[in-house]
């Protein structure tokens, strides 16, 4: 396959509303020695991205977004096995995915199953290494505790739930609004509840039979911090996914000290590359035997690659369950 000098891609022209984004011609990128050149077929919309346009291009210079691909192997580096060409994968990737090539970390590509679409496939790898790093990694979640997501059918949640309750965990999850509530039930949540309930901490700590949330993934920037420490379990632990674009985090300490909770939280993307690789091994191990069988990404919405911006403001809109994607077509 000849792989062109340039390619279409979004890019982040200045920080601002989703206007920002313009299809722009740009260089195909060259895969170094370790990593895959991917022509891309669908490619997801996270909410990393929507800060991202927000504030404009990352420290390190990247207008192009997009964190998850999936398309076709169309070249290699030194470092690779040529044989790989060809093979039709998904991948985690550092910025690029908005585009019709990127290049990816040979650790952090996984192939793409014949039980999904190429659509379906590009909507799991952020969400798949975000649970996954969080909860059994940077967090000691067990089979024996209960865990809690706020945001059960986000991009994250939806999927975290579905692998999860399908390994045997049991997931607690919130929505904002009853019909999210269901589906988070649907998805395979242990139970569901609305994360605006007053009750919100009586209702969890009664669906755990009084143990309490041992492991709590929060992506509200700690919206909801009084309820969530008063239904934690005695050394549990909550990890924040969402800096609430610099808002601070007013802790009660002495209820903290009083059930030696641990609060921590961090940035997928800066992670280093040997703990991205070890959570690959992982969903390569206990979860892509479930896709297309247990585990399925709920398409919420479509766009073409050049209506990028549209798909940002339906993000922006909190209305969708599941992922929001781009279709990249190429010619």
């Amino acid at each position: 396959m000849r792989i062109p000098e340039t390619q279409t891609a979004i890019v982040i022209t200045k920080a601002g509303a989703p206007d920002v984004l313009e299809p722009k011609t740009v260089e195909v990128p060259q895969p170094g020695p370790s990593q895959i050149l991917i022509r891309v077929s669908a490619a997801g919309i996270n909410r990393h991205d929507v800060h991202q346009r927000a504030g404009g291009r990352h420290s390190d210079g990247t207008a192009v977004p997009g964190l998850e691909v999936c398309g076709t192997i169309v070249a290699v580096g030194t470092c690779v096995d040529q044989d790989r060409i060809g093979e039709r994968v998904m991948a985690l990737v550092q910025g690029g995915g908005y585009g019709q090539y990127v290049v990816a970390n040979q650790q952090l590509v996984l192939s793409a199953p014949d039980t999904l679409s190429d659509i379906e496939a590009a909507g799991f790898p952020e969400a798949a290494f975000t649970t996954w790093w969080n909860f059994f990694h940077l967090m000691t979640y067990r089979k024996d505790s209960f865990a809690l997501i706020h945001g059960g059918t986000s991009g994250v949640g939806h999927i975290a739930l579905q692998a999860m309750s399908a390994l045997g965990y049991r997931v607690i999850a919130t929505a904002g609004t009853e019909t999210k509530v269901a589906a988070a039930k649907a998805f395979g949540a242990h139970d569901a509840f609305s994360y605006r309930d007053e009750d919100l901490a009586a209702k969890v700590m009664e669906a755990t039979g009084g143990q309490g949330i041992s492991s709590l993934l929060d992506v509200s920037a700690g919206a909801h911090l009084k309820q969530d420490i008063q239904m934690m379990a005695p050394d549990g632990q909550i990890a924040h996914l969402s800096g609430g674009g610099g808002a601070e985090l007013v802790i009660p300490l002495r209820d903290i000290m009083a059930k030696r909770l641990c609060i921590t939280g961090s940035l997928l993307r800066p992670l280093p590359l040997d703990r991205k690789a070890a959570v690959a091994e992982d969903l390569r191990r206990d979860v892509l035997p479930l896709l297309g069988n247990k585990v399925r990404p709920t398409i919420a919405a479509t766009f073409d690659l050049r209506d990028a911006a549209k798909a940002h403001a339906a993000m922006e809109e909190n209305a969708h369950i599941g992922k929001i994607m781009l279709k990249v077509e190429h010619g």
